[in-house]
């Protein structure tokens, strides 16, 4: 079993930062892209930020300049650094773990989610 757990969220006035982990545990061979998801009431989910096992970064047109996503490798941890939020940034988020398990298998895990709220 893999889980993901989801810490950081809040709530905060826009301008605010907010900074949300997420860690995975249990038995895996290693860890390929992590990132983060959100979901506003009424909307689809979409990508706000992912980043690969060598480093590199994507992150959704909406937040660039704005949020920063990093890992721990050691720890197995994902961050999302939320600055300058907005009312608009308001959403369930939620972690996302592609890995390799222990069998060479690729698998795909969701946290539970974190709200984060924004108010103007």
């Amino acid at each position: 079993q893999v889980q993901l757990v989801e810490s950081g969220g809040g709530l905060v006035q826009a301008g605010g930062s907010l900074r949300l982990s997420c860690a995975a545990s249990g038995r895996f061979f290693s860890i390929n892209t992590m990132g983060w998801y959100r979901q506003a009431p009424g909307k689809q989910r979409e990508l706000v930020a992912t980043i690969s096992s060598e480093g590199s970064t994507n992150y959704a047109d909406s937040v660039k300049g704005r949020f920063t996503i990093s890992r721990d490798n050691a720890k197995n941890t994902v961050s999302l650094q939320m600055n300058s939020l907005k009312p608009e940034d308001t959403a369930v988020y939620y972690c996302n773990v592609v890995l390799t398990s222990v069998l060479f298998r690729k698998y795909e895990y969701w946290g539970q989610g974190t709200q984060v709220t924004v108010s103007s």
